[in-house]
């Protein structure tokens, strides 16, 4: 699964992108990020630029510490090996990171019809290069820092996002997250998983909240 493979070709609207507020602009990149780690094993220059991530003392700064200590000790070669043996493997990797997997027991099930539904609905589209279906957690991460950020024009207000996150990542990607970090493959990729498996929290208490103070 190459990063081409993995990541979703989105069809921008006509209308101009909105410019996110600083906090959305941040769930945005980190949204982004972790498809981007997902979507393939990082190479030297990625490696570099997570290396010098800094986080501040909250959970989800501690985890993004831990992941940058860890990438400044590892080289694209063993980057590679641990994410094919996690996402590849000879069959099939250590984890199976899609939606219908997680919520079904199987591979391109109603999750998948669903989110192809959801999709058509906000302009965004598979690459026609691309075979990987669209529930996988590199894509999905990519979609919803996508929909903060309007890359489909305008940003998409909290209550489609909540919609969007509700619906087809909340379910299951925190399971997912916590499955990385405790592979047996995971050494990197456990590190890329707390950070998942924290932010995927920090999303659902805000999108939780935000429905308490709009009752």
């Amino acid at each position: 699964m190459t990063a081409e493979q993995a990541q979703t070709e989105t069809i921008a609207q006509d209308a101009a992108p909105a410019i996110p507020q600083d906090e959305d602009r941040l769930r945005a990149d980190l949204y982004n990020f972790l498809g981007l780690m997902l979507s393939g094993p990082p190479d030297e220059m990625l490696l570099e630029q997570v290396a010098g991530l800094a986080g501040d003392d909250t959970d989800l700064g501690t985890a993004i510490n831990a992941l940058a200590k860890i990438a400044r000790l590892t080289k694209p070669a063993a980057a590679e090996r641990e994410f094919n043996k996690l996402f590849i493997g000879l069959g099939r990797g250590e984890l199976l990171p899609y939606a219908s997997y997680y919520l079904t027991g199987f591979l391109n099930e109603k999750p998948l019809a669903s989110l192809r539904q959801d999709m058509a609905a906000r302009g965004m589209t598979r690459a026609e290069n691309v075979y990987e279906p669209e529930d996988n957690i590199a894509s999905l991460m990519e979609m919803m820092g996508a929909l903060i950020a309007g890359r489909f024009g305008s940003a998409s207000p909290l209550s489609d996002q909540k919609q969007f996150y509700n619906k087809h990542i909340g379910p299951w990607a925190g399971h997912f997250f916590s499955d990385l970090e405790a592979a047996k493959n995971s050494v990197l990729y456990a590190a890329v998983g707390a950070v998942g498996r924290v932010f995927m929290d920090i999303e659902a208490e805000g999108f939780r909240m935000s429905a308490e103070q709009s009752a």
